[in-house]
C-alpha cells in the first residue's frame, strides 16, 4: 500500500484569496488569519481578490483558476442567518459553486466561508491571535496547502 503525502510545506506556491467584503469586519479578520498561515508556511505569492458577496466567490475562484498561475484557491466570506430564506440560497450557491471550481478546474479550492446563525458565532470562529476560539481562514489556507501538495504528489506518483 503507498501513501501520497499532502504536507504543509507552502513553499513555492502560489495561493489566490477570495474574498466577500459583505459582513467585511469579520471577513477581513478571516483574511488576516488566512494570510498570516500561508506567510507561516512559507507561501511567499498570496494575492487577495475581493468580490462583493459570498455569491460571487466561486466566479472569482473561477477567474482565478482559469489564470493557471495559482496551486491552490481560499474561499473566505460570511454567510449570517437572516429572517428570510435569502441565508439558504447563498449558502448553498457558494458551496456548490465553489465545488464545481475546483472539481472543474482539478484544483484546491479550500472552504473558509462561515455560514453562521449569528455574528457572535461568526466572530468565535475568526479570532484574532490571542482570542479565544479559532479562526477558519487559518484553516482554509491549511487545507489550500495540503491540498495543492498532495495533487503534486498524485501527479508525480509519488
Amino acid at each position: 500500500m503507498r501513501t501520497l503525502p499532502g504536507t504543509l510545506d507552502g513553499s513555492g506556491l502560489a495561493i489566490a484569496v477570495v474574498a466577500s467584503r459583505f459582513n467585511h469586519p469579520i471577513t477581513l479578520r478571516l483574511v488576516e488569519g488566512a494570510g498570516a498561515r500561508l506567510a507561516e508556511l512559507g507561501c511567499e505569492e498570496v494575492d487577495v481578490c475581493w468580490v462583493p458577496g459570498a455569491f460571487e466567490l466561486p466566479l472569482a475562484a473561477q477567474a482565478a483558476a482559469a489564470t493557471g498561475r495559482y496551486r491552490a484557491i481560499v474561499a473566505l466570506g460570511v454567510v449570517i442567518r437572516g429572517e428570510t430564506p435569502h441565508f439558504e440560497y447563498v449558502c448553498q450557491g457558494v458551496t456548490d459553486g465553489c465545488q464545481r471550481v475546483a472539481l472543474d478546474w482539478r484544483l484546491p479550492v479550500a472552504f473558509g466561508v462561515l455560514t453562521t446563525d449569528t455574528v457572535e458565532q461568526a466572530l468565535a470562529r475568526a479570532a484574532k491571535p490571542g482570542e479565544e476560539g479559532g479562526n477558519k481562514g487559518a484553516e482554509a489556507a491549511e487545507v489550500a496547502v495540503e491540498m495543492a501538495r498532495l495533487l503534486e504528489s498524485a501527479v508525480r506518483g509519488a
